[in-house]
């Protein structure tokens, strides 16, 4: 019989056994896509059209489409760019810093989080590369390439430049975490599929899995390799939007240079990043029948990391506020006086009622083990989160030390449309993902999943008696 706390709820419920893990999460795999699936694939497929035609245009008419201007310089892309980079840290924390930590709740929740990440992190990519305008005549300058192609252009003192090196590190890593923990996985479709007979899905996981064979020698080097990755990502969730921040730190302009925006920033990228994950798992829960393994324990964990980076992040606002009245600089003064009661004050009010005042919600247990609650307020949390970004970057610019160069910064459709198209690529992906492969690590979660009903059972009379 196992020990069971009466303190904590259990991980797995419904007295799953390790053969239920595998049939439960694979059969997903294994059956023709639903009539919703199909809905929802035709729906990202038809917003995804419609932003590659704006990008095309981009592409072929250059960034004036886009409704920058002379001072407002950088503004949708740029505050897109930083949303999404952001909306990746979740991934990256749940499945390196809580592995390092030993947190069991991290193993329902760990491979859908990863994904997220991996396709944030590719729609991220996507607006530096537009920015460019004619990206093919120039994209390769931001490597370091050889002497042999003419003198060295990359200036290593930029941090746009450091941004190009802090990305791909954080998608090379994140892929490698994300498909090692497949593989055992795929192993487990592969002869799933073997047993019933499919010689061609057979083939492909076999070809998947590279041939996985389950040995004991096989699983330590897994859980090595796991570490040691983990080891390497950990570093990477601090490092990524810390740099992302320098864009704005080490520059001069008032609103942008303070000390303040590489922690600042960590937070609220683990804080939109959660809300993200919360906002998916939800409905993959819902859809594909996995309350079982994704629990109302889960759901309240990941809530209380919301409170946590959410007051940080409200914190981190008030020191602003706090920082450019004490400084005594004018123009950094009036730079915060502008995002309070200037002409995009809405959006400051905005991002402070998304960002502060919502997270606070869930210091109350039954909002935060409401799914409904979870679901609007993690889609709240995410909108104030794109706001503190055009917020940051809009109204730093709008209204410069010139009052006869102030002006607004209005999005055109080109605009919204290489928003869509980056939303449109995300959701696409990520259904391909949940339809091919397992959206929950199987071989973790049978690692903790109780050994047949009959103990689970025994357990709850156990738990019982230490309650009476």
């Amino acid at each position: 019989m196992q020990v069971v706390s009466g303190v904590r709820d259990p991980l797995v419920t419904g007295g799953k056994t390790v053969h239920d893990v595998s049939h439960d999460i694979s059969r997903h795999v294994e059956n023709p896509p639903a009539k919703s699936w199909y809905l929802a694939m035709a729906i990202s497929l038809a917003v995804f059209g419609y932003g590659l035609y704006c990008v095309f245009m981009v592409l072929w008419n250059g960034i004036g489409l886009w409704g920058l201007n002379k001072t407002v310089g950088w503004a949708w892309d740029i505050t897109n760019f930083v949303w999404w980079v952001g909306i990746g840290h979740a991934g990256t924390l749940i499945s390196a810093i809580l592995l390092l930590f030993r947190q069991k709740w991290r193993m329902s929740i760990n491979r859908a989080a990863e994904a997220m990440t991996i396709f944030a992190v590719i729609c991220a990519a996507t607006f530096p590369l537009i920015h460019m305008g004619r990206l093919w005549l120039g994209f390769y300058w931001a490597l370091p390439l050889p002497n042999t192609f003419g003198s060295l252009w990359v200036n290593f003192n930029s941090p746009l430049l450091w941004d190009v090196f802090a990305i791909s590190t954080y998608f090379t890593v994140s892929l490698v975490f994300w498909y090692i923990g497949l593989i055992p996985d795929f192993a487990v479709i592969r002869d799933r599929a073997q047993v019933a007979g499919n010689k061609v899905r057979a083939a492909v996981y076999n070809a998947l899995s590279f041939g996985w064979e389950g040995g004991a020698k096989t699983w330590m080097r897994y859980e090595s390799v796991a570490l040691i990755l983990a080891g390497l990502s950990t570093p990477l969730v601090l490092s990524v939007h810390t740099i992302v921040s320098f864009d704005f730190a080490t520059s001069i302009i008032p609103g942008w240079h303070t000390t303040i925006f590489p922690p600042y920033f960590v937070a609220g990228a683990i804080f939109s990043g959660f809300a993200m994950v919360l906002t998916l798992l939800l409905i993959t829960r819902k859809v594909f029948k996995l309350e079982d393994y994704i629990t109302i324990y889960h759901i309240e964990l990941m809530n209380i990391v919301i409170i946590v980076t959410g007051s940080i992040v409200g914190v981190a606002y008030i020191t602003e506020l706090f920082i450019s009245w004490y400084s005594g600089v004018e123009y950094e003064g009036y730079a915060f006086f502008n995002r309070v009661q200037g002409p995009y004050a809405w959006a400051y009010w905005s991002m402070m009622t998304c960002n502060v005042i919502s997270p606070q919600l869930f210091w109350f247990k039954k909002i935060r083990t409401s799914l409904v609650a979870t679901f609007v307020l993690s889609i709240v949390v995410n909108i104030g989160m794109w706001f503190e970004r055009f917020v940051i970057i809009v109204t730093s610019l709008h209204r410069d030390y010139i009052p006869s160069s102030w002006t607004m910064f209005h999005p055109t459709m080109y605009d919204i449309g290489e928003y869509l198209f980056t939303f449109g690529l995300f959701f696409t992906a990520f259904l391909l993902f949940a339809k091919f492969f397992p959206v929950i690590n199987m071989a973790e979660v049978k690692s903790i999943v109780r050994h047949n009903s009959e103990n689970v059972s025994a357990d709850k009379k156990v738990t019982e008696k230490q309650h009476a």
